[in-house]
């Protein structure tokens, strides 16, 4: 049966360990920095509305670029909505005049500028994003009912559902590692990073939310690849 398959325990066992590990050093690093102030004591909110006034988003700056800040439930649940231009902060970080929040601000503010620029990553994952809607579903729906009733057209499809959220994921990276470097850049920028220490502590935050992307990246790659050894041995 497939869930007994030894391939399939080492792959749970892999997939969680790299997910739990770099989630674990994510909450780690940002309770570590969320309980050093930064110098100028503000909160994440104020970060975020003075990088969109002292910084341009394409043609843009201040209240023209239509970029809107609100509160958001969960933790580290922080985003950029390109549809509203809105960016989303938690409490914990919009509130906070932490270090950590200082990073995860300007990192969803990092999104906001790619997208008023136009970036060629952030196009291409936003082209994947309608069909992503219903790939999860159909892909694990018919990889499950290829598998229980032996049909292998509907295992395949399964499998090329799955394969555009791989895709998604791998066209992530870029997308968060460039809102990461523009972070940092910004901050300087709006002269916002007063010191050696609370530069490093940024770094830190966005490193480590980095890795997070990479492990979900490599669990997704690793997982269609287990699909894929299915397939070739049902041959």
């Amino acid at each position: 049966m497939f869930y007994l398959d030894p391939l399939y325990l080492l792959l749970f066992i892999v997939t969680l360990a790299i997910s739990g590990g770099s989630q674990l050093y994510i909450k780690k690093t940002f309770a570590q920095w969320n309980a050093v102030p930064n110098v100028q004591r503000l909160s994440g909110l104020q970060v975020g509305q003075a990088l969109v006034e002292r910084i341009r988003f394409g043609n843009a700056q201040g209240a023209a670029t239509g970029i809107r800040f609100k509160e958001v439930p969960g933790d580290l649940s922080d985003h950029f909505d390109p549809r509203t231009k809105e960016i989303g902060l938690s409490a914990v970080v919009g509130r906070i005049d932490s270090v950590a929040a200082m990073a995860v601000t300007a990192h969803e503010v990092g999104h906001a500028q790619q997208h008023a620029e136009g970036t060629l990553a952030m196009k291409a994952r936003s082209f994947l994003v309608p069909a992503l809607q219903f790939s999860p579903t159909l892909s694990y729906l018919c990889i499950v009912l290829g598998l229980i009733l032996n049909i292998s057209g509907l295992f395949y499809l399964g499998i090329l559902f799955f394969g555009l959220m791989v895709v998604f994921t791998i066209l992530t990276l870029p997308v968060e590692l460039g809102a990461s470097r523009r972070a940092i850049a910004m901050l300087k920028d709006a002269r916002l990073l007063s010191n050696p220490q609370e530069e490093a502590g940024v770094r830190a935050v966005l490193r480590a939310a980095a890795l997070t992307y990479v492990a979900a990246a490599v669990t997704s790659v690793l997982t269609l690849l287990y699909y894929l050894s299915i397939a070739n041995r049902r041959r």
